[in-house]
Parts: structure tokens; sequence; C-alpha cells
């Protein structure tokens, strides 16, 4: 026993010591042996002549790159089996849920095949038809009354026909409503379970799983037929009616024809008053009355910055943590009718911080440079829509925000109203009756053609800019205030509008001195200028008449009432 033992270590240990031996030779080989290596072509480098010395060093660096390269090949391969490995479990894990949705697709396929089954065999007799059952799935073709019934219209045996099923046209019109709903019913589920699958992988694999769902809700949409023989004041007065006899909504003339001619004037408008006068139900209503429902934002107090409203990219996830804003700037450049989003209590927090890029953005003069960068850089399966990282807004929107001016709010500045559109609703609507009045489908390239149209037709008369003129002049004088390239652009968009939705030039022009110039005096010292606001009164009532600009008029009275 002593002399196996023996044998077996002796045995053992040699194989042992080669198979040492052997990665010893191979350390000294590629990584110890350098040394040696760079000592033997020190020795004989110098003794080379030119010639000797390129081949030398040849060689050499042929002889280092050996190492290198193995050592490449082995990290390169390290890294697939990793991504293989990782890459197989996500797979598993489709492959599950897959598996899931198809059983689902099988077990509807089997209660609604159970059903045509029970119903095909209570037309009469004994005679029971054959159950088809989950191997519907694998048939070529939807099954049909015939192959139902039997090949020849028997149920049982060859040439056996079934009791009160009556061969031909008759019986595929009673059974047709059967299978008819079965087939349905079978495809209604094949298509669900697709488009399960298609937002799984979505979202599985696209930084912007909710835009690229967008894609898919528009791959197959069909747009409506559109009116392009509606004219402003039709325009109007239909929403009007819309409001009132579908929404219980009650909006008078003036407000409406003001919100439709802010439109043309502004991509912003921003609707105040006292609370409960209709400010977030106006936008809301009109967008149902164009029939492209609005999305309302609510603005929080903590709004601080772009990322609020439009997102931002999380380098942990790999994700863009979209918003319901950014989701409805998307869809709007895909559709042709207006489109609108709601700020609603826009001055919770401040809307120069959190708004201010697309405010920036909105007085750019060509539309080509309407564009907001989300990241820098495009990825394969990116929104379509989405281009180098950046999305465009389209000229087919319009924001809408609501302000309440109380304790809890903060003013919006002078940088903000400049660029929108202010409209006042401090009293509700009387009720009154009007006929039924459905949707509308006009698109954003002929409601701006429509804006357009007005501006030829209703030019502002060379009388009224002559006394506008004058008023500018009086106001710089007196108070140093001025119209301004920005207000004197949007009276020239608001006033031809205002007028072809019913309303005068002088009550357009009323209004954006109001609300546009007049305004001004709320950032003022007023108790400095309250006599001079009287004389500006005065000059008002000589200059357009008295009673020429009513709202201009009662809105200087009420700031030197209330300062």
């Amino acid at each position: 026993m002593s002399e196996f033992l023996s044998f077996a270590w002796e045995l053992l240990s040699k194989v042992v010591y080669n198979i040492v031996a052997v990665f010893a030779a191979l350390l000294n080989l590629l990584v110890f042996g350098w040394v040696d290596y760079f000592n033997i072509f020190l020795s004989y480098f110098n003794a080379f002549n030119v010639v000797g010395k390129i081949g030398a060093v040849i060689l050499f660096a042929l002889l280092a790159a050996i190492p290198v390269l193995i050592v490449i090949i082995l990290v390169r391969r390290w890294k697939v089996h990793r991504e293989l490995k990782h890459d197989s479990s996500d797979n598993k894990t489709l492959y599950r849920e897959i598996g899931r949705l198809n059983k689902q697709v099988l077990d509807l396929m089997e209660e609604k095949n159970k059903l045509l089954a029970i119903k095909v065999n209570a037309m009469g007799g004994t005679q029971r038809i054959p159950y088809m059952g989950a191997s519907a799935l694998t048939d070529d073709a939807i099954p049909t009354v015939a192959n139902v019934l039997g090949k020849g219209g028997s149920a049982g045996g060859e040439g056996e026909a079934v009791p009160g099923v009556v061969a031909g046209s008759a019986s595929l019109s009673l059974d047709g409503d059967s299978v008819s709903d079965a087939a349905a019913a079978m495809a209604k589920a094949t298509v669900e379970a697709k488009t399960l699958a298609e937002e799984k992988e979505i979202s599985l694999a696209n930084r912007f799983p909710k835009l690229s769902l967008v894609d898919l809700k528009y791959r197959d949409w069909q747009p409506p037929v559109y009116d392009d023989a509606i004219t402003l004041e039709h325009f109007v007065e239909g929403y009007r009616e819309f409001a009132c006899s579908e929404l219980g909504l009650y909006y008078s003339p003036e407000i409406v024809r003001r919100y439709v001619a802010g439109m043309a004037a502004s991509k912003l408008l921003i609707l105040e008053g006292i609370s409960g006068t209709g400010k977030t139900s106006l936008p809301y209503s009109f967008s149902r009355y164009v029939d492209n429902p609005a999305t309302i934002v609510s603005v929080q107090p903590s709004f601080r910055d772009r990322t609020e409203v439009l997102g931002y990219f999380n380098e942990f996830s790999k994700r863009f943590n979209e918003t319901e804003f950014l989701r409805a700037l998307y869809e709007a450049g895909l559709r042709q009718d207006p489109s609108f989003i709601v700020l609603d209590e826009m001055n919770l927090a401040r809307v120069e911080y959190y708004f201010a890029e697309i405010l920036s953005v909105l007085e750019m003069p060509s539309h080509d440079e309407w564009v907001l960068e989300l990241v820098p850089t495009a990825w394969d399966g990116d929104p379509k829509a989405l281009h180098d990282g950046k999305i465009t807004v389209p000229d087919s929107l319009w924001f809408v925000g609501t302000a309440n001016n109380d304790d809890s709010t903060f003013t919006i500045t002078d940088k903000v109203y400049d660029r929108a559109i202010p409209i006042e609703l401090n009293e509700r609507a009387d009720a009154f009756e009007c006929p039924r009045h459905q949707r509308v489908h006009v698109t954003s390239e002929h409601l701006q053609y429509l804006f357009q149209k007005a501006k030829v037709e209703h030019v502002i008369s060379e009388d009224v800019l002559e006394k506008m003129h004058k008023l500018d002049q009086y106001l710089q004088t007196r108070f140093r205030l001025a119209f301004g390239n920005r207000i004197i652009k949007q009276m020239y968009d608001f006033i031809p509008v205002y007028v072809a939705c019913g309303g005068t030039e002088l009550g357009g022009m009323d209004y954006i001195i109001a609300r546009k110039v007049l305004k001004k005096f709320e950032s003022m010292n007023v108790s400095f200028v309250r006599d001079e606001m009287t004389g500006l009164i005065e000059y008002i009532e000589k200059a357009f008449g008295e009673g020429g600009l009513p709202d201009s008029v009662s809105y200087l009275l009420r700031i030197q009432n209330m300062y």
C-alpha cells in the first residue's frame, strides 16, 4: 500500500509540476520575459547599421504587439459575453410578457368558440356540431360556416345534414352573424395584443416612451373633413352657441372676439379676473369646439426653470422624464387643427423663470427658429418628429394662461405682458337661448389665412392711426410711456381680426391701449402722476370723442381710485 501511495504521489506531483511549468513559461513568455528581451535588444542594437536598427525595432514592435493583441481579444470577448448575458435576461422577461399576452388571446378565442358552438348547436336536433378550440390559432384561414359544420354542410357523418340548417344563402345569413362576431373578436384581441406588445417594447427600448406612444397613436390616424368655407364672424358665433348648447357655458360676444383676435396677435393669451368667471373653461370649451381637447397643466409654486414644463434627461436611468406639457407640445406638431396648452394658475410661480425659454423662442421672426433643445444628440429610436434632439414649437399651438391677482400669487411682469394678449373676465355673462351647434373642424392654416384676410379687408384707417400717434406722443411727453414696436405690431394684428369678428375699429384700439399701454401705470408710482392722469382722461375724451375709448377711461379711473 505504501508503494502505491509513493507511486501516486510521484505521478501526480509530476503532472502538477508540468502544468505549473506551462503557466510559468507562458507568464515568462508574455510578461516577465520582457526584461530579458529588452536587454538582448539593447546589447545588439548599437552594433547594427541603420537597416539593422530599423529591422530590430520592427521585430521588437511585432513581438510586443502579440501580448497586447491577446489582452484586447480577451477583454472584448468578456464584454460580449457580459452583454449577451444581460440581453438574454431582458429577452426572457419580454418573452414571458409576450407569452402572457398570447395566453390572453387564446383564452378569449376559446370563449368565443364555445359561444359559437352553443349557438350553432341550438339550431335544433340532437346532432352536435364539433367544437373548434385553441387549434384555431394555428389555422391558416378564419373559421367559416362551412368548415364549422363540416365539409359539404354536414356536421356528423358524411352526408348527414344538421336539422334546422338549410344549405345555401339562408344558412349563411343565419350563421354568419355568429361567425362574424367570433372573427371580429379574434381580430380585435390580436390587434390589442399587438398594440400592448408594441407599447411594452417602446417603454423598454426608448428614452422618450411617452412621445413614442404619441407616434404610435397617430400612425394610422385619419384627419376629419375640414371646413374651409367658414368665416371669422360665423366661427365666433358658432363657438358661443356650442358652449351654450353643449357645455352650458355663457360668454359675451365681446369676450370671444377678444379671444380670437388675441390668437391672431400672439401665441400667448393671459386670462385674468376674479374666480368663477370661466377663465379655465374658456380655452377648454374652445378646444372642444375645434374638436381637439386642450391639455391643462396645473402650475405649482415650485416651478423654477424650464425642466418643470419640458422635463429633463435622467443620466442614471438614461430616460427622459417627460411631462404632459411636452407630450401636448409634441402632439400638436402631428395635427393640423389648432391646439391649446392651458397653464392653470400660471402666476403661482414666476412666469419669467419657468417659461422664459419658450417666450424667447416665440419672439423669433422665422418659424424655423422656434426650436427647443431637449437633448444634445439624437439616438436611434427617438420619436420621428424630434430632429437632433430638438423639438419644434408648431405654429398651430397656442398657450393660454389663467391668473388670479391675490396675495398667493406673483405679479406678472411687463416682460410677459408685452409678449402676451391679456383678457380680463371680471363678470359672468348672462344666460341666453340658442340652437344646438356641433363642433367645427378647421385647420390652423385656414385660421391663419382668415387672420391675414382680415388684415387686408379691414385695414386700420388713417384717422385712427393719426389719433393713436398723437396719444403716443402725449404719453411719452407726460409719463414717459411709449407704445413700443411689439405693441404696434400686435395692434395691426389684433384690430382687423377684432373687426372681422363683429367688433369696431375703435373698440379694438380701446382694448389694446387699455390692456397693453395704460396697464404700465400699475408698475409706476401713481401718487406722483395722479393729477396728470386726470389730464390724460380729458385728452382721450377730446381726441377720440366722448365715450370713444370707454375701456381706457374706465381703466384710468379705476387706477386713480385704487392708489
